[in-house]
């Protein structure tokens, strides 16, 4: 059974985690204990009824606020597909949040309120799902019960959002009107709005080709530990453990070590005690090399013949998560699989103006500022480009006066 990661997205009290809770809710996906602490607890809805979002409220000031702070996952199966569920928050300044949600999903449903129609922070959520290559995008157009189950209010809003997803280059995006808070077209079709003839929002997550972001097979492997034990019994032992990002190894294939470019062959690879013929992405394994060559933690293997994109100087999308803006005379870390190394942001190349996309040009960044910029590192880094290959095309930057991450990259290419 494959495995369908997706993200919420939307403005503030869209009712993203009410989706969340009625499609868990509606699906049969809530064990007994977690019903019976539902029905026990205070918080209503106006109606009487039971405040679905309760389920993903797991920190006490989400619970007090009734407000989603950060990212909360939540696991549920039905007969056709597992889900894992990533319930961002619709706050401007937990921009980052969702993010941080988006960068692991293959599917993001954006929210928007029919009273409402298109806002800010649907453009946001909007350009960040285009931004992380995200292949499907689903519309719900949520409180249709508040204006009437309108054909006309969803057609509105439908058209609107089209005219964005023209802007941001999203090429498939599917539009399902819903009332998360009386469950229409969450679990089942709704018979409130007969003139919607499209399936429920489960009915299509369940039926949604499960792809690769990007068709990119070639080996690579970041090293995250050189294993030497030096006893007696292990004298000559030495292993390159570390998590297939991409593509798959075999034994006797050629293999590169990256930034040095020494190339030798795989002699064996090592799967929780055992010896196997291959190893593909996704699996940590042991990798024993046939030559003794200089291999250390963030260095990274990849495939002879497919090497990426090695340099120190790379420009990149940038999405900006401090409250401290960005200061390019700081040197500041970035950090690429197990690889650090020190770096500074030394050309930003423009903002974006999330109200209207337009790009303009800038000499700063301050929370949840998104644009491109070039940064200069001081070791070089093997790297692909984000579009064709997520897995090694992302990194992080840090800030080493507080140890918090500041600042989510996006390589795009390398810069002469």
């Amino acid at each position: 059974m494959d495995i369908l990661r997706f993200i919420t997205a939307g403005s503030v009290d869209d009712g993203k985690s009410t989706l969340i809770g009625r499609l868990l809710y509606d699906s049969g996906s809530i064990l007994a204990d977690q019903l019976e602490a539902l029905h026990s607890s205070n918080r209503k809805n106006d109606d009487g009824t039971i405040d679905l979002a309760i389920l993903t409220d797991g920190l006490k000031a989400e619970r007090e606020q009734g407000i989603t702070i950060d990212v909360a996952y939540k696991y549920f199966q039905t007969d056709k597909r597992k889900f894992i569920i990533a319930d961002a928050p619709g706050h401007i300044q937990y921009t980052r949040n969702m993010v941080t949600g988006a960068s692991n999903s293959e599917l993001a449903i954006i929210l928007i309120d029919a009273r409402n129609g298109v806002s800010e922070q649907t453009i946001r959520h909007s350009f960040l799902v285009s931004l992380l290559a995200l292949p499907h995008v689903v519309v719900c157009i949520n409180k249709m019960d508040m204006v009437d189950y309108s054909e006309a209010v969803f057609n509105d809003i439908k058209k609107a959002y089209l005219e964005i997803a023209g802007k941001l280059n999203l090429e498939e995006v599917t539009f399902i009107p819903v009332s998360a808070l009386k469950g229409d077209n969450i679990v089942n079709e709704s018979n409130a709005m007969s003139w919607y003839q499209g399936k429920s929002l489960l009915h299509h997550l369940e039926t949604v080709p499960v792809t690769a972001k990007a068709p990119f097979e070639y080996g690579r492997m970041p090293v995250q530990w050189v294993i030497r034990p030096q006893t007696e019994a292990l004298h000559d032992y030495r292993g390159y453990a570390g998590r297939l990002v991409s593509g798959t190894f075999r034994v006797n294939d050629q293999v590169v070590v990256q930034p040095s470019g020494f190339s030798t062959s795989i002699s064996r690879i090592e799967f929780a005690e055992q010896q196997l013929d291959s190893a593909e992405k996704g699996m940590s394994v042991t990798l024993h090399l046939k030559d003794n060559i200089d291999v250390s933690r963030g260095d990274m293997l990849v495939a002879a013949g497919r090497e990426p994109v090695v340099s120190k100087k790379i420009e990149a999308d940038f999405c900006w998560m401090d409250s401290r803006p960005l200061d390019t005379s700081v040197i500041y870390l970035v950090q690429h699989h197990s690889k650090h190394t020190k770096c500074k942001v030394q050309e930003i190349r423009y903002k974006v103006n999330i109200s209207n996309l337009e790009k303009y040009p800038a000499e700063d960044f301050k929370l949840n500022d998104i644009g491109r910029v070039v940064i200069k590192t001081a070791d070089p880094i093997a790297f692909g480009r984000y579009e064709e290959s997520p897995s090694n095309g992302g990194a992080i930057l840090i800030d080493p006066r507080t140890n918090l991450t500041v600042g989510a990259l996006l390589f795009r290419q390398a810069v002469d």
